[in-house]
């Protein structure tokens, strides 16, 4: 039976390790010939997508070249621009794949706007890494420097943090809404979407990152998806993960994914993030359900076998 599927897509699985547009344009073919196996099996599909890597070296490109004559543009407007971006290469691959496939449907990217609050305690407490991976003594470097905060990143390098605040609204989801019920691959909330606050004149952009899977999460509840799934760099979740007794999690309820981070079992900044928001999702619905996996595994989504871990209520 047809499902409506919010795929979230890391923005790491995007970048490689080649920086360039067509670097990256490659690296979403590939991608897209796993979802387009969504598509193929009747699935509606809303993808969103993460931004880390690639608002990290376009910020690095503003403050390259700040002058007064060319002023740098803020975050809000980076997250824009990489939201854009992507999509943009995200949607003509998709469209390719759809055509390889002999499928006849339209896809689109849609610039989306996430509502926070003001008072999130995140703006406090700077936690996203967003960015290049850095040495220790390079990030020294650039703290000494003023280029903000930067910390340790699972083991992979140093990173500039950022306010990463939670999602409260998305403001076109009605729009998502109505292009996903006909039957349009939609592209939306990239990069967590672009932050936003409410004002008397409206909404106005603000310096954070949002994470996307929380984003993704909140996307989901909103229309009311079937399935959230997360992809990642593994095919399920462990706990005590690389340690001698490290254990696969297949299916597993919201109440023992509550007890495993009360154990510090999964990395902030990385896999944490991804379980607090299938957790978020599952609870926020009657019957939906979580996914983490890997890209590379998607076509063991629905198998009852423990190839993938799922999330559900309890």
């Amino acid at each position: 039976m047809p499902k409506k599927i919010v795929v979230a897509l890391g923005g790491n699985a995007i970048l490689s390790d080649v920086p360039t547009a067509e670097a990256q344009k490659e690296s979403l073919r590939k991608t897209s010939e796993y979802l387009v196996n969504f598509i193929k099996e009747g699935h509606k599909l809303i993808i969103t997508h993460g931004n880390g890597p690639q608002v990290g070296n376009l910020l690095l490109q503003q403050q390259g070249t700040d002058s007064k004559e060319n002023p740098a543009l803020p975050l809000d407007s980076c997250v824009a621009m990489t939201q854009g971006s992507i999509g943009y290469w995200l949607q003509n691959s998709l469209r390719e794949a759809l055509i390889a496939n002999n499928i006849e449907k339209q896809v689109v990217s849609l610039i989306t706007q996430v509502q926070v609050s003001p008072d999130d305690p995140a703006f406090k407490k700077p936690s996203k890494p967003i960015g290049p991976f850095l040495s220790e003594q390079k990030a020294e470097e650039e703290m000494k420097n003023g280029k903000g905060t930067f910390i340790e990143d699972a083991g992979r390098g140093w990173r500039k943090v950022v306010p990463s605040p939670k999602p409260v609204n998305i403001l076109e989801y009605p729009i998502v809404e109505s292009l996903i019920n006909n039957d349009v691959v939609t592209i939306s909330a990239g990069g967590g979407g672009i932050p936003v606050v409410a004002s008397e004149e409206g909404f106005k952009g603000i310096e954070a990152v949002i994470d996307k899977d929380f984003a993704a999460a909140k996307l989901s509840e909103l229309v009311e998806a079937d399935y959230l799934i997360i992809l990642t760099g593994v095919d399920n979740i462990y706990v005590n993960w690389n340690k001698p007794n490290q254990e696969k999690l297949e299916t597993v309820s919201t109440s023992e994914l509550r007890e495993y981070i009360k154990d510090n079992q999964f990395a902030p900044g990385s896999m944490l993030p991804k379980v607090e928001a299938a957790i978020q999702f599952v609870e926020s619905t009657e019957e939906g359900k979580a996914i983490i996996t890997s890209l590379e595994n998607v076509d063991k989504l629905f198998d009852e076998d423990g190839s993938v871990t799922t999330v559900v209520k309890g």
